[in-house]
């Protein structure tokens, strides 16, 4: 029942709330572009949440509005399109309308995500950084920055620098070496600045020294004047770390930001939604 009344909730948040009939003095009365058709569909699948055993073509008919023909045009589509199912000559919502569901969590999800990065920068006093590994290349996904917790200019492509930042060295250090052999012959090491391990041998010595429970640091190997540090999630097969920057100026409390980071995330991982 109570997964039927969230995809049901789920499908109501997509309608765009009534504008208001009151306009300012002067201003023409202009009506909004609305399709019908998809206005009728929006009412019909909005009526199938309301019956916990389906329902009929006549009983949606009749909770929607709609006559009895349209309704039977509009329940084929929607079967076929995936938003809806037929059994027993009753209609339940269909995989299409349960993706929306679920797709309506994970943005629940991230938007709580987001506000803990937002305090962890507040409290770290740092840009964070949340990244993951997916696909054979790493894709940031958010950062959380600020007029007094500047992120990292990016100067050089991060899915191709990977070797060359916490973030990446983090990532990278996760997979297996013969994931890592095959990432660094597609985006060969290079030398961003004297501090870049620049050739394969020395990369995979990095990442073969990093350790799950060891914050992952460097120190001006991206780009001058910024130190970093990243620590790993761990959460099933998701390959994934938060970071965060400062500046060089501030490199003296990289260490202990980097370990309040570390036990922050150990607390928040579980609860993780990408």
């Amino acid at each position: 029942m109570d997964r039927i009344a969230e995809t049901s909730n789920a499908v109501r948040r997509g309608r765009p709330a009534r504008a208001s009939t009151t306009r300012p003095a002067g201003k023409k009365d202009r009506q909004p572009t609305l399709i019908a058709s998809v206005q009728r569909a929006l009412r019909l699948l909005e009526a199938v949440g309301g019956f916990l055993q389906g329902a009929t073509a006549k009983q949606l008919a009749r909770a929607a509005g709609l006559p009895l023909g349209t309704t039977y045009h509009l329940l084929r589509t929607l079967t076929h399109e995936g938003y809806l199912r037929r059994a027993d000559g009753k209609f339940f919502y269909g995989q299409s309308v349960e993706d929306i569901g679920r797709a309506d969590g994970r943005q629940a999800g991230r938007t709580e995500l987001r506000t803990r990065m937002e305090r962890l920068r507040d409290e770290l006093g740092a840009a964070v950084y949340l990244a993951v590994y997916e696909e054979g290349e790493v894709q940031v996904v958010d950062v959380a920055s600020g007029p007094n917790q500047p992120a990292v200019e990016v100067w050089a492509d991060l899915r191709a620098t990977a070797h060359a930042h916490a973030i990446g060295q983090c990532l990278l250090g996760q997979l297996p070496e013969e994931a890592r052999r095959d990432h660094l012959s597609r985006h060969p090491p290079v030398g961003l600045t004297p501090s870049t391990p620049a050739r394969e041998s020395a990369v995979l010595r990095v990442l073969d020294a990093i350790t799950p429970t060891v914050p992952v640091t460097e120190r001006q190997q991206y780009a001058l004047g910024t130190v970093c540090a990243a620590v790993p999630i761990t959460v099933g097969s998701l390959v994934a770390t938060m970071a965060l920057s400062l500046p060089l100026e501030q490199a003296g409390r990289l260490a202990s930001a980097a370990e309040q980071l570390r036990v922050k995330v150990g607390a928040m991982s579980p609860s993780f939604v990408l």
